[in-house]
């Protein structure tokens, strides 16, 4: 199975509930919530399987840094 990295954020708003969220590409932004900062990126995950599963997985670009 390939394995894709995707950079996220993970933030809790006022009401409580927290917010994970990613960019698949520059048009593909996907989000995730729960009642925990796991409950959210669990969601995450399952919302970035289901884009990949109906778009393809995107081309990855990986520079070294100095």
């Amino acid at each position: 199975m390939p394995r894709l990295h995707v950079p996220y954020i993970v933030e809790q708003d006022e009401d409580g509930t927290w917010l994970a969220e990613a960019a698949l590409t520059p048009d593909i932004f996907l989000q995730g919530e729960g009642e925990t900062r796991e409950a959210a990126l669990e969601d995450l995950r399952t919302s970035i399987t289901q884009a990949t599963a109906d778009s393809g997985i995107p081309d990855q670009l990986v520079i070294d840094l100095p």
